[in-house]
C-alpha cells in the first residue's frame, strides 16, 4: 500500500512541476495578427492568472474589473484563432519583467494583416487560453517573420531545461552520497545493535527457562 502511495506522490510532483513549466515558460505562436484592442474586464476567481492591479496595462476601474489589452490572431490553417492578452508582468511572476505593454501593443497594430496582405508574426507568451474560465496567454513579444513555414527553436526554453535537469540531478547524487555515507552506516550499526540486545534477551530468557526446568526435575540445557 505504502509502494502506491509513494508512487501516487510522485506522479503528482511530476504533473505539478510540468504544468507549472507549460504554464511558466516562453512559447512561441506563427499567426496573423487580425485586430488590437482595450476591454473592460471582469477580474473575479480567475484573478491568480492576470496580473496585479500594480502592474496593470491601464487604468483600473475597480478591484473586480481592469481595463486590459487585447491582441487576436489567427493560425496559418485558417481556422484556429488566439486571444492574446497584454498585461505587464511588473517585478512578480513570473520573471519576464515586462513594462512595455502600450508599445507592445502599437507593435502589434502596426503589424496587422489587412488590406489583402498576410503578415506573419511570432508572438512570444506564456500561460493558457481556457475559455470556460476566461483566461489568455499573455503575450510578451511581438517579431514579423518571414512566413507561416519558418522554423523557431526554443533556444532559452531548451537552456531552462536542461539546466534544471542538471540541477536535480546534483541534487539527486548529493542525496545518494549522503545516505551511502552518512544514513546507511547509521542504520546498519542501529541494526547490529537491535540484534545484540535481541541476542542478549533471548540468552538471559533461556538461561532463566532453564533455571525453571530444574526445579520441574529436568535437566538444565
Amino acid at each position: 500500500m505504502w509502494r502506491y502511495i509513494k508512487w501516487g506522490l510522485r506522479i503528482a510532483l511530476i504533473l505539478i512541476v510540468g504544468l507549472f513549466l507549460h504554464y511558466t515558460l516562453p512559447q512561441r505562436d506563427v499567426v496573423r495578427i487580425i485586430n488590437t484592442y482595450n476591454r473592460i474586464t471582469p477580474i473575479g476567481g480567475n484573478w491568480i492568472f492576470y496580473s496585479i492591479e500594480d502592474s496593470g496595462t491601464g487604468a483600473e476601474t475597480s478591484s473586480t474589473s481592469r481595463d486590459i489589452r487585447f491582441i487576436d490572431a489567427v493560425f496559418p490553417d485558417g481556422r484556429k484563432v488566439m486571444t492574446y492578452r497584454n498585461e505587464d508582468t511588473g517585478w512578480v511572476w513570473p520573471p519576464y519583467f515586462k513594462w512595455d505593454s502600450s508599445t507592445l501593443q502599437a507593435e502589434a497594430a502596426n503589424l496587422r494583416s489587412e488590406g489583402g496582405r498576410d503578415r506573419w508574426v511570432a508572438v512570444t507568451h506564456y500561460g493558457w487560453r481556457v475559455p470556460i474560465l476566461s483566461i489568455y496567454p499573455n503575450a510578451v513579444k511581438v517579431t514579423e517573420v518571414a512566413g507561416p513555414e519558418v522554423r523557431l527553436i526554443p533556444w532559452l526554453n531548451i537552456a531552462i531545461l536542461t539546466t534544471l535537469a542538471f540541477i536535480v540531478f546534483m541534487a539527486w547524487r548529493m542525496i545518494a552520497q549522503f545516505r551511502e555515507r552518512v544514513i546507511d552506516p547509521a542504520t546498519d550499526r542501529v541494526n547490529r545493535r537491535l540484534d545484540e540486545i535481541d541476542s542478549r534477551r533471548r540468552g538471559a530468557w533461556g538461561r532463566f527457562t532453564g533455571w525453571l526446568d530444574t526445579w520441574k526435575g529436568k535437566p538444565r540445557r
